[in-house]
């Protein structure tokens, strides 16, 4: 399990790492904002398909084959980054990056449950979860720091650590046994499955509880976080009065970080009462990281940063810990394939979503009006939790009475 959960975390690093170098690549290349916004966005929108498709078809095509690779495409647009003189040239590197990633995540998740027993699925998913948010976390910090203090090529010497850290991933995957292949008198044989529809998966039984109460908290997490995030450079600037490239990065490691660390916590330990607290705890921060910008206020900043880490880890440790307990075991890898589906479809709302009441909004009303959508969903989940709360206990209570 500590090998697969090392390649996770490499793979989490390489994913987030790029974002503190998007103002260098619009000053070298002289992007506009909207390239600059369109930047981010291919990585999600490549992203995106690359999970859906993978997610149905990958313990076909052998999961571990799969991630390997994954790693392989993050290599290559780490390459490609470091190598890049043209603007085209770091575009293509985003694509590939969503690539590699959405190839990457669901399938990780079921194999490192392959690797692991019925007994430790559970701290495996819990494990997962941690590890992809400190992954998220430490990615632009590390960035950050390079190409702050370093002074040497702030556009190729981080690459130079990434494609290391994607090495390792690489030897650490090839030393785990592959599960798709199983010994018959000492010859490996491959076990062929028939190709699965490309379909989300959700089964029947569990689909409204799992799409109010699992895939709609993440899509609302990755929402306002992907909020922050588009802010952090700007408030950088403008709240705190500062040039310095580390601090964006550090307060990336403060939200994504942070919130992986909250989930060891030991208060709240009852999930639904932890989830509601999470997506509640969301909410406040969100608001208070967006009046830190209109007051100027560096304390609001930091306050809100850590508000919404604390949200952040909790709604993610207990939604995707719902995606892996409420299915059946031979359905898990397709729902917790959905459950991430959700999550980076909500990456793609502040994007479009700001894109589109920019034309009639200024930037502060647009992000405002994006609050309160969400706050909406906020609601409604607290609401619905009522109703889970009651589904959760009996399912308990049948599980508990079972031999």
């Amino acid at each position: 399990m500590k090998r697969m959960l090392w390649v996770i975390l490499m793979m989490s690093i390489g994913a987030t790492f790029t974002s503190p170098l998007f103002p260098l690549y619009q000053e070298r290349y002289q992007l506009t904002s909207l390239q600059i916004t369109i930047l981010f966005a291919v990585y999600a929108l490549f992203l995106l398909p690359s999970l859906l498709i993978v997610g149905s078809r990958g313990s076909g095509w052998g999961l571990k084959r799969v991630l390997r690779a994954s790693i392989w495409i993050s290599i290559l647009a780490t390459l490609l980054f470091m190598t890049s003189q043209q603007a085209w040239m770091v575009y293509a590197a985003r694509i590939l990056e969503g690539v590699a990633y959405g190839t990457f995540t669901g399938t990780a998740v079921a194999f490192l449950l392959k690797q692991s027993s019925k007994e430790q699925a559970k701290k495996a998913i819990t494990l997962s979860g941690i590890t992809v948010s400190v992954g998220f976390g430490l990615g632009p910090a590390m960035t950050g720091l390079v190409i702050q203090y370093l002074h040497f090529m702030p556009l190729r010497v981080p690459f130079w650590l990434l494609t290391l850290l994607l090495a390792s991933a690489w030897i650490a995957l090839e030393t785990l046994k592959d599960q798709d292949f199983m010994t018959k008198k000492g010859h490996a044989i491959t076990v062929k499955t028939a190709p699965a529809p490309i379909s989300l998966g959700v089964p029947d039984p569990i689909r409204s509880h799992f799409w109010s109460f699992s895939a709609l908290p993440i899509f609302t997490l990755f929402t306002l976080n992907g909020i922050i995030l588009s802010l952090i450079p700007s408030f950088v600037k403008s709240v705190i009065h500062t040039s310095n490239l580390s601090v964006s990065g550090l307060l990336i490691l403060l939200l994504l970080g942070g919130g992986a660390l909250m989930q060891l916590a030991p208060i709240v330990r009852q999930p639904v009462i932890r989830l509601r607290f999470g997506i509640l705890l969301l909410s406040v921060g969100a608001w208070l990281v967006v009046f830190s910008g209109s007051t100027g206020s560096i304390s609001l900043l930091w306050l809100g940063v850590l508000i919404q880490a604390i949200g952040s880890g909790w709604t993610f440790q207990i939604s995707l810990q719902l995606a892996g307990e409420l299915p059946d075991l031979d359905a898990r890898p397709k729902v917790i394939t959905t459950f991430y589906l959700a999550g980076y479809s909500g990456f793609i709302v502040p994007i479009v979503g700001t894109g589109a009441l920019s034309y009639f909004f200024d930037l502060h009303v647009s992000l405002i009006v994006l609050n309160i959508l969400a706050s909406l969903l906020v609601l409604y989940m607290l609401a619905y939790s009522v109703r889970f709360a009651r589904y959760y206990h009996d399912r308990k209570a049948v599980a508990a009475d079972m031999p």
